[in-house]
C-alpha cells in the first residue's frame, strides 16, 4: 500500500529542503518506497478534516491504510521499522541510531528553533537583541559537544542511518545564521547528507511543489 504524505501547498520556505515533510520524503527514498503527496495550505492545515489528522494542525502527516501518523520524528521511526536502509540490523547499533534520531529533535533542534522564533517571530520586541547573543551561545555549545562526537567520521555511529537524517536536516536550519560554518566537520557532515542520491530525490520533488515544475529525471 502506497502511503499519503501532507505537505505545504505553499512552504514558507520557499523550496529550500527546510520544511519537515523533507525529512518524510528522504527518508521514503532512501527506503526505495513510493508515495502520494497531498498538498495542504495554511488554511486547510487548520480546519476539522485536517486536525482529525494531526491535532496540532501542522504537517507532515503520514497515512497507511488505517494507521495515521504526525510529527516527523515519528513517521520517519516508522518507516525506518518497516523498511531497510536507515536502521542497523544489529540491535545494539540500531538503539544508537534511535538514540541520535531523540538527539537530532531533544537535544539540538529547541535552541535552532529559539533561535528563528527570536529572529522572525519576535524580531520586533525590545529583548530579541539582548537574548540573541544568548541562544547563539547554547546552539554553539551544542554544535561544539556534537563535533567532537562526530570526530573525523562520517557519520554519527558507523554507517549513515536515521539517526543522521534527522541530524543533517536538523543542522540545515542554521545555514542562513552562519554559525554551521563555525564547524567545518559538522558542515561537511551536512554537505555529505547532501549529497545523497536519495536526499537529492527528495529535495528535487519537495522544490517541485515551490517551482511548478516536475523534478527534472
Amino acid at each position: 500500500m502506497i502511503p499519503t504524505i501532507t505537505a505545504f501547498e505553499s512552504s514558507p520556505d520557499r523550496g529550500q529542503g527546510l520544511a519537515r515533510d523533507m525529512r518524510v520524503r528522504w527518508a521514503l527514498e532512501e527506503a526505495g518506497q513510493p508515495c502520494d503527496v497531498r498538498l495542504v495550505s495554511f488554511k486547510a492545515m487548520k480546519e476539522p478534516a485536517h486536525r482529525a489528522l494531526h491535532p496540532f494542525g501542522q504537517i507532515p502527516t503520514y497515512e497507511e491504510g488505517e494507521l495515521v501518523l504526525f510529527e516527523s520524528g515519528a513517521i520517519v521511526f516508522h518507516i525506518a521499522q518497516h523498511h531497510a536502509g536507515l536502521l542497523p540490523q544489529d540491535a545494539n547499533a540500531r538503539a544508537r541510531a534511535i538514540m541520535w534520531m531523540f538527539a537530532a529533535l531533544n537535544t539540538v533542534e529547541p535552541p535552532i528553533l529559539e533561535l528563528q522564533t527570536a529572529k522572525f517571530t519576535e524580531g520586533d520586541k525590545p529583548w530579541t537583541g539582548e537574548r540573541l547573543p544568548l541562544i547563539k551561545d547554547r546552539i554553539r555549545h551544542r554544535l561544539g559537544e556534537l563535533a567532537v562526537r562526530l570526530g573525523e567520521a562520517d557519520w554519527l555511529d558507523g554507517a549513515f542511518s536515521a539517526g543522521d537524517l534527522m541530524m543533517v536536516h536538523t543542522l540545515q536550519r542554521l545555514r542562513p545564521s552562519g554559525l554551521l560554518d563555525e564547524y567545518p566537520s559538522l558542515a561537511a557532515y551536512v554537505a555529505r547528507g547532501e549529497a545523497r542520491p536519495a536526499y537529492k530525490r527528495a529535495f528535487a520533488a519537495q522544490l517541485a511543489v515551490f517551482t511548478g515544475k516536475p523534478p527534472a529525471g
